[in-house]
């Protein structure tokens, strides 16, 4: 009679079963080897017992490089069909981050004009209030420094059009002092000449004396009128005495 079935399942008995357990790997080694000869296949065989020891056999000299050779052939393909789901996910959860960012943004920028505080309790109410005091001041330092730069600005060109016009009041001044001193000068020479010509008026008047008489020459005839004149004009320069008057019909 043949050997009976053998079932399968764990022996109960302990001295039984490492004595089966020896006799399992030592063939299982073999039929290992056997394989690697005969079908030139690289093995490699890995066993631990039930008190964690160690059992191996590898048909190479590296058994590392065995095992690397199974992670790149049975990883590899999975993690190619897993990138795609991967990279979905990894968007679709940067997608919902940038959308809180930005409902929190919204939700932000309500509160500062004023809007939506309902939901807000103290302390998110007083972190609201100082940041609205913060930013006024930001707004009135900035607006104060523009206004001083604006100051300064127009102080320079204020500087700069009283300068122009300390320069064109001097020039003006230069220019009225010359017109003026040319007018003098003028003046003092139409004075003498003048002078000069009544001076020389009067001397002409003091020797010449105009005789109020028809100038008209008639020899051997003499006007009545015009004698007389002559004879009154004789009696008042005889009268006054020196004064070298000559007279007109003595000519």
């Amino acid at each position: 009679m043949g050997r009976g079935r053998v079932e399968l399942k764990r022996i109960e008995n302990k001295i039984n079963r490492q004595v089966t357990f020896a006799k399992r790997r030592n063939g299982l080694l073999k039929k290992a080897y056997e394989l690697s000869v005969l079908c030139d296949a690289e093995v490699s065989l890995i066993v631990f017992s039930n008190r964690g020891k160690l059992y191996e056999f590898c048909s190479t000299s590296n058994m590392l490089k065995t095992l690397e050779r199974y992670q790149k052939c049975s990883y590899s393909s999975v993690e190619v069909n897993n990138k795609p789901a991967k990279e979905l996910e990894n968007s679709y959860r940067e997608y919902l981050k940038l959308k809180g960012r930005y409902e929190n943004l919204q939700r932000q920028q309500r509160n500062l004009l004023g809007e939506d505080l309902g939901p807000l309790n103290s302390k998110e109410l007083e972190q609201l209030e100082r940041q609205l005091d913060g930013s006024l001041k930001q707004v009135r330092c900035i607006k104060t420094q523009y206004m001083l730069d604006q100051l300064t600005d127009l102080q320079g060109k204020e500087h700069i059009l009283l300068e122009a016009n300390r320069a064109l009041s001097m020039k003006l001044e230069d220019m009225i002092g010359v017109r003026s001193h040319h007018i003098g000068g003028a003046w003092e020479g139409g004075d003498q000449h003048n002078v000069a010509y009544g001076h020389h008026q009067a001397q002409s008047q003091g020797l010449f004396q105009s005789l109020e008489c028809d100038p008209t020459l008639q020899m051997g005839y003499n006007h009545p009128v015009c004698s007389e004149q002559m004879a009154v004009t004789a009696q008042g320069q005889s009268s006054q005495p020196g004064n070298g008057y000559i007279p007109g019909w003595m000519l």
